[in-house]
């Protein structure tokens, strides 16, 4: 029983060193994406003279695209870690 005991412990600590890991992970990633935000939009509203509606839709497709690649990536790596 004590062996299972600290199977079952040590199995906890690892599971909860990934989540925390995971969700400072994904805290960074939101303080990075929300300032390159600003970095970005400034940028394509000086480059792009339109309305201000079309600058943040293409400032958002530009994110988006960012993202959806980083995900990928990330992803990919995690999957061959385990």
């Amino acid at each position: 029983m004590k062996s299972k005991l600290k199977s079952s412990a040590k199995l906890f600590r690892r599971e909860l060193k990934r989540s925390l890991g995971a969700a400072l992970v994904a805290a960074f990633g939101l303080i990075m994406a929300f300032s390159w935000k600003d970095v970005l939009e400034e940028y394509i509203d000086s480059i792009v003279n339109l309305s201000p509606v079309h600058g943040k839709l293409i400032s958002a497709t530009i994110v988006t695209i960012i993202s959806v690649a980083g995900i990928l990536i990330v992803t990919r790596i995690f999957l061959h870690r385990e």
